[in-house]
C-alpha cells in the first residue's frame, strides 16, 4: 500500500477520524486517507495540542485498518518526543497498519500549524529525528513537516527542507503557507516529493487540487474538512431534537439505513452469518 504512495503522479487526500469516515472515504473513491490530528483530538473532545497519546493513536490506527486497504497517512504530530522516541513511535504505528508517517518541527506542547505562538526545534533535531524515523522503519514513507515559515520566514523553511530531504525525508510538508506564490516558490526550491495542507480557516488561502498539482504538489491533504461539516450537522440536528422532540424534519439530511448498512458492509456479514450456519 505503500507504494500507491510512491508511485502515484498526485493524490487527493481526505482526513479521517475514525473507521467510518475511512469506509466513506473509500467508498466515494479515494485512493488514500489522512488520519488527521486535529479531527482525532477532536472526535475525543481534546484540542491539538499534543495530548493524546501514541497508545491512542495507534488504537485508532489498526481500528481503521481493520475495515480497509487504503493507504493511511498518519499525523503524528512531533513524534511523541525525541528521537528515541520517535524510533518507537514508527514502530508502533507501522505494525499498526500506517503507510507514511508525518513528523514536524515543533516544540511540545505544539499547537495547530496554522495558529500563533508556534517554535521550532532546530534542525539538527529534526534531523535526529527524521533519522531515527528511517532506522525504524520497514517500508513506510517518511513525511517532515516544517512549521518554521510562521515563525523564521520562507527562506528557513526552505533551508530546513532540504536539510530533512538530505537527511532521507520521503516528502516534505510545508506547513501554513499563505500564498500561491509561496508554494510556487518552494515548490521550484525543493525538489521533492510535497505534500499541500488546504485547511479551512487557516493561513492558507482555498487553492483547489488542480492548482495545487500544477504548482508542483504530489498529495493535497483536506485535513479536518468532513469533521467540521459532520460537527456543524450533528450540533444542528441535536437542536432541531432539542426543539421540536422529533427527528421528522430532519430525515431529509440522514444517512438512510441502507446506505449506512452498505458502508459498514452489513449485508456482507449477513449473509457470512447465514453461510455458516448453513455449514454447521
Amino acid at each position: 500500500m505503500s507504494e500507491v504512495l510512491r508511485k502515484s503522479d498526485f493524490l487527493v487526500i481526505p482526513g479521517v477520524f475514525n473507521p467510518f469516515t475511512a469506509l466513506l472515504a473509500e467508498k466515494v473513491g479515494f485512493k488514500a486517507v489522512y488520519l488527521s490530528g486535529g479531527a482525532l483530538t477532536s472526535s475525543l473532545g481534546l484540542p491539538d495540542l499534543g495530548m493524546i497519546t501514541l497508545d491512542e493513536l495507534a488504537w485508532m490506527v489498526r481500528r481503521i485498518r481493520e475495515v480497509t486497504d487504503l493507504p493511511i497517512i498518519v499525523d503524528a504530530d512531533t513524534g511523541f518526543g525525541e528521537a528515541i522516541n520517535v524510533y518507537r513511535t514508527v514502530r508502533v504505528l507501522e505494525k499498526a497498519g500506517a503507510n507514511a508517517i508525518q513528523i514536524e518541527d515543533q516544540v511540545l506542547p505544539k499547537k495547530c500549524g496554522h495558529l500563533e505562538g508556534k517554535e521550532v526545534i532546530t534542525p539538527r533535531d529534526m534531523v535526529l529525528k527524521i533519522k531515527a524515523a528511517l532506522k525504524a522503519r520497514r517500508d513506510m514513507l517518511i513525511i517532515a513537516r516544517t512549521d518554521s515559515k510562521a515563525i523564521n520566514g520562507l527562506d528557513d523553511a526552505i533551508n530546513r527542507a532540504k536539510l530533512y530531504l538530505e537527511a532521507g525525508a520521503d516528502v516534505i510538508f510545508p506547513e501554513a503557507l499563505e500564498s500561491k506564490e509561496e508554494f510556487a516558490k518552494f515548490s521550484k526550491e525543493v525538489r521533492a516529493p510535497l505534500l499541500a495542507n488546504m485547511t479551512e480557516f487557516g493561513k492558507t488561502p482555498f487553492i483547489t487540487a488542480e492548482e495545487f498539482r500544477d504548482l508542483g504538489y504530489k498529495y493535497v491533504i483536506f485535513p479536518v474538512t468532513i469533521f467540521r461539516v459532520a460537527a456543524k450537522a450533528m450540533k444542528e440536528a441535536l437542536e432541531v431534537l432539542l426543539k421540536e422532540g422529533t427527528q421528522k424534519n430532519l430525515l431529509d439530511k440522514m444517512m438512510t439505513r441502507k446506505e449506512q448498512y452498505e458502508v459498514i458492509n452489513y449485508y456482507f456479514y449477513e449473509n457470512l452469518d447465514k453461510t455458516l450456519s448453513n455449514d454447521s
